[in-house]
């Protein structure tokens, strides 16, 4: 049998999709899976097993990327097209069930989950191969725990003064994580180089990492982190789905919608609409709560 999942182009909002795909590979063990999703997020599907064709769709005017999509798959009759994208191509296409995505209000991860009637909702997961695991063993390799610090964004609005980013982690290696080592984590390009510019500068002592990994490589590093701090991003939402202690600073966004998923995280939210608007106390507060949360568990 063969399913369909047309999933987000955007790489938080493929993460949290994970979890119906990990569903969906239990409740159907002999189904090979085909996963339409944007480029930029190729990276979270690539290990997923059971994978038998993943399609890039880039965006194209006019809508005509869908046309494109339509062309690639109506040659084929689906067991179930899943689509949280909620367009009209799940009723194109033969199959025998048919699940679309319906605007609906409460976390990302309850929003999917309805799509197929879960509840509670299953907790995104990350698929890597065991050469992202022996790259991250490398570039983290056993001793004191790792302080995943992540300063980047896709957008200015989202990203917390990188001074900030910096008092908070003296903060945590003077108490909370003494001895830890920092990891410095970003996406690819001259823009999130940018971001993180400044905190490595002001940590000269951190590893750099930003555009160095792909996805499941960042996957597997975040897996061996001790605690994640990063602005509501794609990293945020991967390292709560690799299972890391995962810190997640908010100011424009909703937290109650788009904040991090997995088996142990927190936000810690502005008190303003501006990311200036989160005091360097107050991260560093919700930081500790988590730490004690993840040892008590």
């Amino acid at each position: 049998m063969r399913i369909l999942f047309v999933t987000s182009s955007r790489i938080g909002d493929a993460v949290l999709s994970t979890g119906l795909l990990d569903h969906l590979l239990r409740a159907h063990p002999s189904a090979r899976f085909t996963v339409a999703t944007g480029p930029v997020a190729e990276g979270v599907f690539v290990r997923m097993p059971r994978l038998e064709r993943l399609i890039l769709m880039e965006k194209r005017r006019f809508g005509s990327h869908w046309l494109g999509l339509w062309a690639a798959c109506v040659g084929t009759r689906w067991e179930l097209v899943v689509d949280i994208r909620a367009s009209a191509l799940a009723w194109t296409l033969a199959a025998r069930r048919r699940a679309v995505m319906r605007k609906r209000g409460g976390h990302k991860t309850a929003q999917l989950a309805a799509v197929l009637g879960l509840d509670p909702p299953p907790l995104p997961v990350v698929w890597t191969a065991p050469e992202d695991r022996e790259l991250a063993a490398t570039l983290l390799p056993p001793g004191p725990p790792v302080l995943a610090l992540a300063p980047t964004a896709n957008w200015a609005g989202k990203v917390w003064p990188a001074e900030r980013f910096v008092a908070l982690a003296r903060a945590l290696l003077a108490g909370p994580m003494a001895g830890a080592r920092i990891a410095v984590f970003g996406g690819p390009g001259e823009g999130e180089r940018a971001m993180a510019a400044p905190v490595l500068a002001a940590l000269p002592e951190a590893i750099d990492l930003v555009g160095a990994l792909t996805l499941p490589q960042a996957a597997a590093c975040l897996a061996r982190s001790a605690l994640f701090v990063g602005n509501d991003s794609g990293l945020m939402h991967l390292s709560g789905a690799a299972g890391t202690p995962t810190l997640g600073l908010f100011g424009p966004t909703p937290a109650a919608e788009y904040g991090p998923a997995g088996r142990c995280t927190a936000t810690a939210i502005a008190r303003g609409p501006r990311m200036e608007d989160l005091d360097v106390s107050e991260a560093l507060a919700s930081a500790t709560g988590l730490i004690a949360l993840d040892r008590a568990a």
